[in-house]
Parts: structure tokens; C-alpha cells; sequence
């Protein structure tokens, strides 16, 4: 996982985008947008979490807010 990214993915793709990367993930299709990641597990860990910013958002977060919820939840599931 790599912040950096989640931000650029984030900032760049609107939700139906990042759940159509997800679908796409999952059922091994190439991807339609541009995901960094070593590998596909990598790129479904960035576009999940890009996801889960993303509907934070729409709930009224702003982009930091958001993105420091998801880093907070990571942590703390880790701990």
C-alpha cells in the first residue's frame, strides 16, 4: 500500500471508474485506467482504498478528512 498513489488514484478517477477497476480486478480483465502497483493485488489495494475515500467523500468529508480515515482504520486493524 502507498499513499502516494491512493492520493493520485483518488484525485484522477470519479467512483463508478474505481469500481469498474474493481470489477475488472476481480475478474481478471486488464485495466481501463492507470493503477500503479507491483503487482494485481497491489492495484486492488490502491483502488479499494481509492473507493473507500471516495464514498467518505460523498458522505461530506473533504479529500484529507477522508484519506486520514482510511489511513486511521489501516493502522488501527494492523494493531
Amino acid at each position: 500500500m502507498k499513499i502516494p498513489v491512493i492520493k493520485k488514484v483518488a484525485e484522477q478517477y470519479s467512483l463508478a471508474e474505481l469500481k469498474q477497476a474493481e470489477a475488472d480486478l476481480y475478474d481478471e480483465r486488464p485495466l481501463t485506467i492507470e493503477v500503479e502497483g507491483e503487482d494485481e493485488g497491489e492495484q486492488l489495494t490502491h483502488v479499494l482504498a481509492a473507493i473507500d475515500i471516495k464514498e467518505n467523500m460523498e458522505k461530506g468529508m473533504d479529500f484529507k478528512e477522508a484519506l486520514r480515515a482510511y489511513t486511521q482504520r489501516v493502522r488501527n486493524s494492523i494493531s
